[in-house]
């Protein structure tokens, strides 16, 4: 049997191959514009839902990219507080020295090493009182105006760290404690500069002080290498998040963008698959009064 083909099905049929090629070549113009493989979910759902998958690991990472230059910050500003203060109690023990010379002072030489030794002991808490950003990075997570109180009393709250998760499974300390670097109270560096101060005015020897300062300038150090070691960490988390950050970059790009050479090749293959079929169908389709009729 052979079936009759007509006008009208001959135009329906090259209109839908018409419309088909128009819509391929409509998606492969939006892909070139956008740099986008899909535009909608609906369009590759598994896709899709790598890519979001994606998204929000780039969400995270740049998260505790965001923790770590906190992190660093903090500890910056406490390595460059803790170096300041053990040059100045270097040079106040170099004083020290100096004013335990009974021979050598008088005591208008004494007087001046004991200004000068106040002066050190006025930097030291200004030094200990450091904040970043409105906070105290000395006193932990306490909202106290300052560290140390003017009769050198400590404000932090023990055991209240501050903290910054650098990863999935790590965090940071990123404050130090002002206790254990600067003492508190009468135990503290400042108390002890201001008995050396004292010491010097009464008439007698600081040399039996050295060892107090020795003391002190040794918790310093040891705690400016526990910053340090904190800090590396820190660093070393940068980098494994920038390495993170370009993995994740490449991995989504493979998803959701497009190579736009490919894409331009095919745009054009396509333009001239239309072009092609529009003068084809142009041609076979010559309507005239009698297909009308028929």
């Amino acid at each position: 049997m052979i079936s009759r083909v007509t006008g009208l099905g001959m135009t329906q049929t090259a209109m839908r191959h018409l419309q088909a090629n128009l819509s391929e070549l409509a998606r492969l113009q939006e892909q070139a514009t956008s740099q986008r493989a899909f535009s909608a979910p609906s369009d590759d759902p598994a896709a899709a839902a790598t890519a979001l998958g994606l998204h929000a690991e780039q969400r995270r990472v740049e998260q505790y990219a965001r923790n770590v230059d906190d992190g660093l910050a903090w500890v910056t500003a406490i390595d460059s507080a803790i170096s300041a203060s053990t040059a100045l109690l270097r040079r106040a023990r170099d004083l020290t020295v100096q004013g335990s010379n009974d021979g050598a002072l008088d005591a208008t030489a004494k007087e001046a090493v004991a200004v000068e030794l106040e002066g050190i002991r006025a930097e030291l808490l200004a030094k200990a009182n450091t904040t970043l950003l409105g906070r105290t990075v000395f006193a932990g997570t306490s909202d106290a105006g300052a560290a140390f109180a003017p009769d050198y009393s400590f404000n932090g709250a023990p055991g209240a760290e501050v903290v910054r998760r650098v990863s999935d499974s790590a965090t940071v300390r990123v404050d130090a404690d002002g206790a254990e670097v600067f003492g508190e109270g009468a135990g503290s560096v400042f108390a002890l500069l201001d008995g050396i101060v004292a010491d010097l005015r009464a008439g007698v020897n600081t040399g039996v002080r050295l060892a107090e300062v020795d003391e002190r300038l040794t918790a310093m150090l040891g705690a400016q290498g526990a910053v340090g070691a904190r800090q590396s960490r820190i660093e070393r988390a940068r980098e494994a998040q920038v390495a993170d950050s370009v993995s994740l970059e490449a991995r989504r790009a493979a998803v959701e963008d497009v190579d736009t050479v490919e894409v331009l090749v095919r745009l054009q293959a396509q333009e001239l698959v239309y072009r092609s079929a529009l003068a084809v169908t142009g041609r076979v389709l010559q309507p005239s009064l009698l297909e009308y009729l028929r």
